[in-house]
C-alpha cells in the first residue's frame, strides 16, 4: 500500500513553499505554472526539487 506522504506539516506555510518552488523553477529555467504541471519531464521536475534542496542546505549552512 502506498501512503501519500507529501503533506505540508504547517498548512500556513503552503504559500511560502509555493513561492519558493516558483523561485527555484525560475532559477533553473523551468516553466512552472500555478496548478497542475504534469507536462513537465522528470528531469525538469527533479531540477526544481534539487534547486530547492540546494537552497535549503545553503540557508542552513549560513545559520551555523
Amino acid at each position: 500500500m502506498s501512503k501519500k506522504n507529501n503533506r505540508i506539516n504547517v498548512p500556513e506555510a503552503r504559500d511560502a513553499m509555493d513561492k519558493f518552488k516558483m523561485e527555484a523553477a525560475s532559477e533553473v529555467g523551468v516553466n512552472l505554472k500555478e496548478g497542475y504541471n504534469g507536462d513537465l519531464t522528470s528531469r525538469e521536475a527533479g531540477s526544481v526539487g534539487g534547486q530547492m534542496v540546494k537552497k535549503m542546505i545553503e540557508s542552513y549552512e549560513k545559520s551555523l
